[in-house]
């Protein structure tokens, strides 16, 4: 795997894994009793981004690691993906 290849896994594992934990301890601030005049009441309050961010960064790494050993060491090849007869 080249360097634009790895680029591009790590990039979209950490789109996916971030969209995927933002809603992840988010509460309103309806639920939190204080809206601040002016703004929607469903907005969020401390939605802690740079953790989620930090998070996604770790999960894509995994994820790109994993992908790298697999494709790098030929431990799945195509010849090891036959349709069930």
């Amino acid at each position: 795997m080249g360097i634009a290849g790895s680029l591009m896994v790590i990039s979209i594992g950490w789109w996916l894994a971030f969209f995927t934990m933002l809603p992840i301890g988010v509460r309103s601030q309806l639920e939190e009793g204080h809206v601040v005049p002016g703004s929607e009441p469903s907005a969020p309050v401390a939605p802690r981004l740079l953790w989620k961010g930090i998070a996604a960064l770790g999960i894509s790494l995994i994820v790109w690691g994993v992908l790298f050993v697999v494709i790098e060491y030929q431990l799945v090849g195509l010849g090891d993906l036959t349709l069930a007869k």
